[in-house]
């Protein structure tokens, strides 16, 4: 069984749709119909969006060089000074 339906389109793709049926000797109600099973189909055939996890490094050996522990936890005392002052002065204002 067939239904009538109405299916506001622009009108440049109308006029396009009209065109290729003509074209192919085809009603453009037959064009949509085609167009509409195959999106439909394509919904069907298409599988869930796989995960993708992060990569995970396989790097060895430590620090890179240049850098050792001592200047990497007295950056981090830097940033932490910086973050407490920068509270302090908004506690002021």
């Amino acid at each position: 069984m067939t239904s009538r339906t109405t299916v506001r389109l622009p009108e440049e793709l109308l006029i396009r749709a009209k065109r290729k049926a003509a074209a192919e000797g085809r009603t453009l109600t037959s064009l949509i119909e085609e167009g509409l099973l195959r999106v439909v189909a394509e919904e069907r055939r298409a599988s869930p969006a796989k995960r993708k996890l992060p990569r995970v490094s396989t790097a060895r050996g430590g620090l890179a060089p240049g850098l050792n522990w001592e200047s990497l936890s007295s950056l981090v005392q830097e940033m932490d000074d910086l973050e407490y002052a920068e509270r302090m002065r908004r506690g002021f204002e």
